[in-house]
């Protein structure tokens, strides 16, 4: 296999399960150094034994982000990457009436001010070097603009990242950046009970949701393909989740 990232330091956020995981997996088997940030030791550990297998340059930090500490312990970890990828982001479900500031605050900070902030701080490095991906990842259904009932502040921040993409292509195109949005329909991950992998399986146009691997697939064609940019891309079979979501 052609090691097309090879020189390129890459900072998967989520990285040490579900999908970030098999995107990890999949930037270290083309070339990639990686600076990981995860929120499971047992995880964490398990993707180093992996990771010792590669070449690859690998560094794993076991931080449990939140509002407060979440930006600054993301940048302390990671100076200058070529490459980042945000799998990350709180989920809640609660009836808009009864949503708290606490919990605007919270949702709206993780998903959308911390990949917002960072993008800000490193995308002067990768204009000046000439050359730069990011990508970001929405929820089921958060590729435009809808009405939600119990998911209002999580898909209002998701949604958003769409407008961080295209101005980051704005920007930055011309200097070799690309930054786009990936929104994933119903996947099983190592992070969901049983009830959550019924209701995939029930609401999944197939009859069968998703793999992270699926996801990840798709996330490493376009972090390789330099001419999708500014892009909200879905990989949901065809999904439409009710209004009631």
């Amino acid at each position: 296999m052609r090691k097309i990232f090879a020189g390129k330091k890459a900072l998967v956020i989520g990285g040490t399960g579900g999908i970030g995981r098999d995107i990890t997996v999949s930037l270290a088997s083309h070339g990639a150094d990686l600076v990981v940030i995860g929120s499971s030791n047992e995880h964490a550990n398990q993707l180093r034994t992996e990771l010792t297998r590669s070449d690859t340059v690998f560094q794993c930090h076991v931080i449990k982000l939140d509002a407060d500490n979440a930006v600054n312990a993301v940048l302390s970890c990671c100076a200058a990457p070529d490459i980042v990828v945000c799998a990350y982001g709180p989920f809640q479900r609660k009836p808009l009436a009864e949503t708290t500031q606490d919990d605007w605050r919270r949702l709206v900070t993780m998903n959308l001010i911390l990949p917002g902030s960072l993008v800000s701080a490193y995308l002067g490095g990768m204009i000046e070097r000439r050359w730069g991906r990011i990508l970001l990842f929405g929820g089921t259904n958060t590729a435009s603009i809808r009405g939600w009932t119990t998911t209002a502040p999580y898909a209002a921040a998701k949604t958003a990242l769409g407008t961080l993409a295209k101005s980051v292509a704005k920007n930055a195109a011309v200097f070799g950046v690309s930054c786009n949005v990936i929104c994933p329909g119903l996947t099983d991950t190592i992070y969901l009970d049983d009830a959550a992998r019924n209701y995939n399986r029930k609401h999944s146009p197939t009859g069968t949701p998703l793999h992270s691997q699926d996801v990840a697939a798709f996330a490493l064609e376009i972090l390789k393909n330099p001419h999708i940019n500014g892009a909200v891309l879905s990989i949901d079979q065809g999904i439409e989740l009710s209004a009631v979501i």
